[in-house]
């Protein structure tokens, strides 16, 4: 993975690594960064964690009110996918394709619809599969500012509803192990939260102490052999994210 769309995020209970994706959410990914690079994010709570839910942070408060000083985002819960962009479908229901754009599972329309679009483009959007990070914002789409989540378990609930823009690709057990809250709606009332102690962009870390991660390819006979297995395995039940991509980290 490019150094440059990778996150490290460092917390009281270990290491995360997240996958950035500017060709899903592209405002949002420069937001994330800008903030990382600014550090904004470090020694930051999660102040708020569901079990079999979420993780949330990026509120300086701790309460859930604050954000950055910066402007609030224009909501991108939908991408457009262009035949270049790397896609490896595991499931095509009628009408559409699941499957992989790099590390993050998407639903797209199915490719055939490329020549009947006026961009020759078709849309695709993040599913909320363990691990995929989303941002937080308030009641109306266009107010993403600073807050984020990331998912513990699956909730399809949220798909199209809230910005994507990363994936777990190291150390969900750690975002599992975080914190829970014991106040309303998995706030932290009596509960010490844990923190991020520093997030930085891969790219910014000296190249000797800089996390390098290699993730399985998903156009190889391994990969279509996990994806088989996991058929299998859950049967009619089947879902893009019981596929967990293997992952190799150095450093």
């Amino acid at each position: 993975m490019p150094a440059e769309n990778l996150l490290v995020i460092d917390t009281t209970r270990g290491r995360i690594l997240v996958e950035l994706f500017p060709e899903v959410a592209p405002l949002h990914v420069e937001r994330i960064k800008l903030l990382a690079r600014r550090g904004f994010y470090d020694n930051v709570s999660w102040h708020r964690v569901i079990d079999w839910f979420m993780a949330q942070t990026g509120d300086p408060l701790g309460n859930g009110e604050g954000q950055s000083p910066y402007p609030d985002l224009v909501a991108e819960f939908t991408f457009r996918r262009d035949p270049a962009m790397p896609f490896a479908a595991v499931a095509e229901p009628t009408g559409a394709r699941l499957g992989f754009f790099h590390s993050l599972p998407i639903q797209t329309q199915p490719d055939s619809a490329f020549a009947q679009t006026g961009d020759g483009k078709v849309h695709g959007w993040g599913l909320y599969c363990p691990g995929v990070v989303g941002m937080a914002r308030d009641v109306g789409n266009d107010t993403a500012n600073s807050q984020f989540f990331i998912m513990r378990q699956a909730y399809p609930a949220l798909d199209k509803r809230y910005t994507i823009w990363g994936m777990t690709v190291d150390g969900l057990d750690v975002v599992r192990t975080l914190q829970v809250g014991d106040g309303e709606n998995g706030m932290m009332a009596q509960a010490q939260p844990d923190r991020m102690t520093r997030m930085r962009v891969a790219a910014d870390i000296p190249e000797a102490e800089r996390p390098a991660v290699q993730m399985l390819a998903t156009d190889s006979p391994r990969f279509r052999a996990l994806v088989e297995a996991a058929r299998t395995a859950r049967g009619a039940d089947f879902s893009v994210c019981d596929v967990t991509l293997p992952v190799q980290v150095v450093n």
